[in-house]
This record gives C-alpha cells, structure tokens and sequence, in this order.
C-alpha cells in the first residue's frame, strides 16, 4: 500500500521554502533538454510557482503563511516524484507515464504540458490539501479559499499554455486528432474532482488502511488518465 507521506509544519521559513522550490525548479529547467518532456512540464509549472508567489507577496492571498505552506507542500509532491527514479525508488504511478514517455517522438508538447498537469492536480494536489491540514493542525475546509485561488492562477495558465503549445490554427481543425484528445480533459473538472477527494482522504484519516488503500488507487487511476493524455498521435503537417 502506498504511504501518506507528511511534511513539517511551516513556520517564519515559509518564504524561504517558497524560494527553495522555485530554485530547484529552475535548476531542472537548466538540466534539462527543452524537448524533454518533463521539461516542457517543468517551464509550465514553473511560471505557475512563479505566479502564486507574485500573488502572495501582493497581498492576493489573505493569509501568507497558509498559501505559502499549500505551495510548497504541493510542490515538493512533484520535485520528490521527479527525483525518484535517479535515485533508483519506484515514483508514483500517476508520473510514470511521463517519466516513461517524456522523449517519445509522437507525444507533442501540449500533451506533456497537460499529461504533468494532470497528475500535479489530480493526486499531488489532493495529498498536498492534507499534508497542509496536518502541518498547519487545521482542516480541508479552513484551505478552500486558498484552494480555489491557486485553482483559478491554473486555469488562466492553462489557456496561456494551450495558446503557446497548440500547433497553427490550421491544423486544429476536425482532421487532427489532438483536438479530439484535448477535448476529452478539463482542469476545471480535474480540480473539482481533487478538491472532493482530499475532504474524502481527510475523512478518512482515522482509518488509516482504507485512506492508503484510497490513495492508491487515486494514484493509479490519474495515471491512467495522464497515459491516455499522452498517446501519441499522427500528425497533420
């Protein structure tokens, strides 16, 4: 069964840990090739960090302290997923497609962009909500402000993403199959569906067999999703 990992409540070192995450993103970002495909996930989620960090230093998020945990707790589920395999450990199921197809000729950028997004939201984001409740001994509820504001800096990202990663107009007409995959995932609906399990996984935590048996199959299934993401597809130029 795979284990909730829990991290240490944050405290004045948020800000700290904040920029920690974002310099071991940019340090990915030089070690990797542009083509990969974690890499093109990795700029995204990037300028994603980058953003909710502007918005907390402006005041957007009214309480700091709590966002800044959410960020980084949600941001330490993915660099210590990417870290894995290096390290010779198994990461979760939800990143190994991308792991596994990141250098894959037929998978275009945009499904990679979509594919890391995808497992980012769908599992590391569920895990994160409870790892801040646990850090910060206050429940799903007590985050929903905050959930639903680093929600809303995805979805506008996500339109810039598609605008910057989609081929030419031309070739998103009916004949190409990305637009028919595409079609088939929504962030929106991604988020709500994350936003459901972690009150569920929190429900659960005093029935710790049933909250790993959960997470599991949580973990599996938005693998399922993200490998179905990164089909790869004839292209129409």
């Amino acid at each position: 069964m795979a284990q909730i990992e829990h991290f240490p409540a944050q405290t004045d070192r948020s800000r700290t840990s904040v920029d920690t995450v974002v310099a071991r993103m940019r340090s990915l970002r030089r070690e990797w090739q542009p083509s990969d495909g974690l890499a093109v996930f990795n700029r995204v989620y990037l300028a994603v960090t980058e953003e909710i960090d502007r918005r907390i230093d402006v005041g957007l998020f009214p309480d700091a302290r709590t966002a800044a945990t959410l960020d980084v707790l949600f941001a330490e589920r993915y660099l210590t997923a990417v870290a894995a395999p290096p390290a010779g450990r198994r990461g979760p199921a939800c990143w190994r497609p991308l792991l596994q197809y990141r250098r894959h000729p037929g998978v275009r950028p945009l499904q990679f962009a979509l594919a890391g997004i995808n497992a980012h939201i769908g599992h590391d984001l569920v895990l994160a909500v409870v790892d801040t409740c646990h850090a910060l001994g206050c429940r799903p509820a007590d985050l929903e402000g905050d959930f639903d504001r680093v929600g809303d800096t995805l979805v506008a990202l996500e339109e810039r993403i598609r605008e910057e990663l989609m081929p030419g107009p031309d070739l998103l007409e009916i004949a190409d199959p990305l637009t028919h995959l595409l079609g088939s995932w929504s962030l929106e609906r991604a988020r709500d569906a994350a936003w459901s399990a972690a009150r569920l996984l929190w429900r659960l935590r005093e029935l710790p067999d049933l909250a790993e048996d959960f997470t599991e199959r949580l973990d599996s299934g938005v693998g399922l999703v993200c490998r179905m993401l990164l089909t790869p597809l004839p292209r129409c130029d």
